[in-house]
């Protein structure tokens, strides 16, 4: 190598690793992610959980993969990349989970974002009953951001949310299992023609709330924004914005991604949001 190659300065990427299940139909899961982190300009990694037969009309086989694969994927990024932030998905069983969160302390990542995936848009099982303690018991505590829709904080906290308050106080609860922060979104909650999202962040032991309005979009475009939305608040971490900052801005993107995606058409069931050129439009409107 010459010398000029050896003094060279190199360009830094923000690089984001993503461990989520393979999604064949390419709306959610690690295809959704990897769009996302392009999308914020970021380097994104994989380390792939399950492969899912899916398109738009629901998912028709889980395959999950062996746990030395995980591992092996898991040893080799992790030991070379150093990661800005981890954006974590599907993950299906007790035994992936603990694995995960064996290697996220060896390593020492740092900005996890949770998206705790349970079910699919057609309530296919994406993570299998006896998981879900396990999930709280060893990632939460480990988790900088936990990003759960309506149903998935329901089935977390077992029991019903029917209101604005009851969203408030499950953010709240949830955060008092390990997360240093929560967001419950709030797009299945029935409030008119608006989508209020909740976030309720730890420090010092005390506990602030945050709400985002944004205009609900009625569209049946709708497959992968629970997935996007995790992978941009984790595209955001990477690039050096705080939780806040993090939070507003996915807020933005995934609102911009459903309406763009209300124009197109792909397959013939719950269509994918669209991931291009969003940033771009965002910038425009600010």
């Amino acid at each position: 190598m010459s010398t000029m190659q050896n003094s060279k300065k190199f360009k830094a990427y923000s690089k984001v690793l993503s461990i989520a299940g393979s999604d064949s139909g390419g709306g959610a899961g690690i295809q959704a992610d990897l769009k996302t982190f392009h999308e914020f300009k970021c380097y994104g990694a994989s380390v792939i959980t399950a492969v899912t037969s899916q398109n738009t009309m629901g998912v028709f086989n889980i395959h999950e993969i062996p746990q030395s694969s995980i591992e092996s994927q898991l040893d080799c990024v992790l030991r070379d990349i150093d990661f800005d932030s981890i954006k974590i998905g599907m993950l299906f069983s007790n035994e992936i989970i603990k694995i995960v969160a064996k290697k996220l302390i060896e390593y020492k990542c740092k900005n996890i974002v949770l998206d705790p995936v349970i079910l699919s848009k057609n309530k296919t099982q994406l993570l299998k009953n006896d998981a879900y303690k396990t999930l709280i018991n060893n990632l939460f505590p480990l988790t900088e951001i936990l990003t759960p829709n309506l149903p998935e904080a329901e089935i977390l906290l077992s029991r019903n949310i029917q209101s604005l308050y009851d969203i408030e106080k499950a953010a709240i609860d949830l955060l008092s299992l390990g997360p240093q922060a929560v967001v419950v979104k709030g797009g299945h909650f029935s409030n008119g023609n608006k989508c209020s999202d909740c976030m309720a962040i730890s420090s010092e032991n005390k506990v602030t709330v945050f709400w985002l309005e944004s205009e609900k979009f009625f569209t049946n475009n709708s497959h992968g924004t629970g997935c996007t939305f995790s992978a941009a608040f984790a595209a955001n971490l990477a690039i050096g914005l705080n939780r806040v900052e993090s939070f507003k801005e996915a807020k933005k993107f995934i609102s911009k991604s459903i309406l763009q995606g209300s124009y197109y058409k792909i397959g013939h069931g719950i269509g994918p949001i669209c991931h291009f050129g969003i940033t771009t439009k965002i910038r425009k409107t600010i």
